[in-house]
């Protein structure tokens, strides 16, 4: 009788167990979309009674979907992770890195704060052959390098930072019932971009509908334009330099690129509002002129987070869709794509902790995240197919069709330049001020710092 006692209390111990099945998101070996081999060759470190800890800046659904990511590292390998978030993670960071109580991995939304702990010590190279693997699986693989490989205490460059989910900049929004019932096709070039712009307003509408206003950060929307246009006027060399001064913001280069801007902004018939309006808008109201009837205009430059102010009950893909901002046909820049992402860094070393930033370079890593909401990857062998949806599969294509990426520009400049007298001086050439008068400015401004 004890026997039978004990036995039914062994099977009710095993029943409530957790199951493999119940830990992870996707049953391995379920879903053919995913690389599970990826996944299987994990399982040969034996990671039991170690433990990594993450920090920062997701938090919520965010928080939920990156340890969605993080449990088949655990599973695999035994493993322990700990994920935290905070939206003050630039701020904790700093701070406990120099109390000696950083995490193992931190989360960096921009480069810039990394390169700055790189300089002091606190970040920890990358294994010497993940600048090999990057540039060999990632699309436009160097720009990532670039992007991560910065000066370490010794002075010595190095790389320091694995971006891991990215966010595209380079789109133009629109409607297709608006396109097709206009006759009009999606451009291919800047050259057929601008033309089409033309075309629109001699048949009598409004081609874009443009917003800057933002508050304290009224201007922004402008500099993503710019940067933008730079990207397809000037040599990614040429735009680095930009970035750090070494090029002057009032060089001809950069002002060609403000007029750039100017060129779709700068004429009342071009812009919904008038050019007089684009400043006074803002930009979370300026896409909604692509949904009345009639339309007040036909296109709408803005990164994919837009969708988010769009009418209630739009259906992407069908009431509205978006193309890749073009570049010049004539012009031998390939095609550069504008964005942000997140840079993940080691900043307490550990044997888990290499084998975790070795996982992120796994297909499944990012499918996992592919297949959710919310995460795009330049990763070439991580399949397209896995994206939960048909917006973010067109997103991940545009990435993986990208000869060049380069990073929000005005994030790694110093904060006066790039979220201050960048940002006003967009509005102060929105509002007519020329562009050398504007790019003189800024520079002024810079020079300050120094």
């Amino acid at each position: 009788m004890k026997t039978t006692l004990l036995a039914s209390t062994i099977a009710v111990a095993i029943l409530s167990l957790p199951t493999l099945a119940a830990d992870l998101k996707y049953a391995p070996g379920d879903d053919a979309r995913f690389n599970w081999q990826s996944y299987e060759a994990l399982k040969s470190q034996d990671l039991t009674g170690q433990t990594v800890t993450i920090f920062g800046p997701w938090l919520t659904e965010d928080k939920a979907l990156v340890e969605s990511v993080v449990a088949y590292f655990e599973q695999a390998t035994g493993a322990k992770v700990n994920y935290s978030g905070s939206d003050s993670f630039e701020q904790q960071i700093a701070i406990d890195v120099q109390a000696g109580s950083a995490p193992n991995i931190a989360i960096f939304p921009q480069p810039g704060l990394a390169a700055d702990l790189a300089s002091k010590g606190f970040l920890t190279p990358l294994e010497p052959k993940t600048a090999q693997w990057i540039n060999d699986n990632y699309a436009a693989g160097s720009s990532w390098v670039d992007l991560g490989t910065f000066a370490g205490k010794d002075g010595k460059d190095a790389l320091y930072g694995f971006f891991y989910k990215v966010d595209l900049k380079s789109l133009v929004w629109y409607v297709p019932e608006n396109f097709e019932d206009a006759g009009y096709e999606v451009p291919q070039s800047m050259e057929e971009l601008k033309a089409l712009t033309e075309q629109i307003v001699k048949d009598g509408a409004t081609p874009w509908c443009v917003g800057l206003g933002s508050g304290g950060a009224t201007g922004w929307p402008a500099t993503d334009w710019v940067e933008d246009m730079m990207l397809r006027t000037q040599s990614p060399a040429d735009y680095d330099k930009w970035v750090t001064n070494e090029l002057k913001f009032n060089d001809a280069k950069v002002v060609n690129a403000i007029e750039e801007f100017g060129w779709f902004v700068r004429n009342d018939a071009y812009v919904d509002g008038g050019a007089r309006a684009v400043a006074a808008t803002d930009f979370r109201d300026s896409p909604k002129g692509l949904f009345t009837s009639p339309a007040k205009c036909y296109m709408h430059r803005q990164a994919s987070f837009i969708p988010s102010f769009f009418p209630e009950g739009t259906e992407l893909g069908a009431d509205a869709d978006f193309f890749y901002f073009p570049a010049y046909e004539s012009k031998d820049l390939g095609k550069p794509v504008l964005g942000a992402g997140t840079m993940w860094s080691i900043t307490k070393d550990s044997p888990a902790t290499r084998a975790f930033m070795e996982f992120l370079q796994s297909p499944i890593a990012h499918e996992i995240w592919m297949a959710q909401s919310g995460f795009l990857t330049p990763h070439k062998g991580a399949n397209v197919e896995a994206y939960g949806n048909e917006t973010l599969k067109k997103q991940g294509e545009i990435l993986l069709q990208a000869t060049t990426f380069r990073f929000d520009g005005s994030d790694l400049m110093p904060g006066k330049i790039g979220a201050g007298a960048f940002w006003t001086g967009m509005v102060d050439y929105s509002g007519g001020k020329s562009a050398q008068d504007v790019a003189n400015d800024v520079q002024t401004t810079w020079d300050a710092l120094k």
